[in-house]
């Protein structure tokens, strides 16, 4: 009796085992079918679809990775896309900047074919050609430069620059502008205030914030650079008191392309929109306050990384 009862509950033990086996078999097959359906819908989604957690087992740390693999993968991709909507934007942009000029040379090389037209004519005609081959060149040029600082490639060099040769830099570039619009132009920083950057780029951003004040700033009117460091950062305040910016126009000067409504006829509206990239590569950060009819401050901060 004993012997035949151990029987049946090993035949019943036996058969519960083959059923449970089957039914983890079914389960892990479930998984599986789950996780096939999650990569089909992730490549049918621009999204990423939610993924339902099993709780144990081999196949929750399958899953996981899986779903890790995915989410790496959707980034690369995104990132890439937006790479090329950047690079047709860039294009597109350049097409549509140099048309104009390029317009110009056009009809003045159409001109200069005139077989009565004065030598005079002809020379001022040659002239205006060569200004606006220069103004192409200088504007493909800097949205080249834009396109590379946006687009983090490219290679800013550290050396231990003092400001004041920056500044000098700034003074003699500007000071013949500065004289025929009749406004003083002061740079003012101590001898020994060095920082960290690459001179020619850091001289290029600071020459276009400069630039734009004097630009914008009236006759008897004063721009201002003044530099103060220290043990944190070196901060360079760049004022005048011109026709100040509106208060609607001020979040977006440093936007690529933007023009404010005081912008003038020969702006572009990228020399800030490049300064601010050039500070940002040089561990720096640059703001704008601004009051119409009363002036703009560009506060730059540029943050001290090690001992120069």
């Amino acid at each position: 009796m004993i012997k035949n009862v151990i029987i049946i509950l090993l035949i019943v033990s036996l058969i519960a085992q083959f059923l449970i086996t089957g039914m983890r078999k079914r389960k892990v097959e479930k998984q599986i079918e789950d996780l096939i359906s999650y990569l089909t819908r992730v490549q049918d989604r621009l999204d990423l679809p939610e993924m339902e957690h099993f709780r144990e087992g081999q196949l929750s740390i399958l899953q996981s990775e899986i779903y890790k693999v995915v989410v790496l993968l959707r980034e690369a991709y995104s990132e890439e896309l937006s790479q090329k909507r950047y690079m047709a934007d860039m294009l597109s942009d350049i097409s549509h900047q140099i048309k104009t000029p390029i317009s110009a040379i056009t009809i003045m090389t159409d001109l200069l074919e005139e077989p009565e037209l004065s030598d005079e004519q002809r020379l001022d005609y040659a002239d205006k050609i060569d200004k606006q081959a220069k103004r192409i060149t200088w504007l493909i040029r800097n949205l080249l430069t834009l396109a590379q600082l946006q687009a983090d490639v490219l290679e800013l060099k550290k050396e231990s620059v003092y400001v004041k040769d920056i500044l000098r830099d700034i003074q003699d570039s500007l000071e013949i502008m500065a004289e025929l619009k009749g406004i003083q132009l002061i740079c003012q920083s101590d001898a020994a205030v060095c920082i960290s950057c690459d001179k020619h780029w850091m001289t290029e951003a600071l020459l276009n914030i400069v630039k734009n004040s004097v630009e914008h700033t009236n006759e008897g009117g004063t721009v201002k650079v003044q530099v103060v460091q220290d043990a944190i950062a070196t901060h360079i305040h760049v004022v005048d008191d011109g026709e100040g910016i509106d208060s609607e126009h001020l979040p977006h000067i440093f936007e690529r392309f933007y023009k404010a409504g005081n912008a003038s006829a020969n702006s572009i509206g990228i020399g800030l929109a490049m300064a601010k990239q050039i500070i940002l590569k040089q561990n720096g950060t640059i703001t704008a306050a601004s009051k119409k009819g009363v002036g703009t401050d560009f506060y730059i901060k540029l943050f001290r990384t090690e001992t120069v």
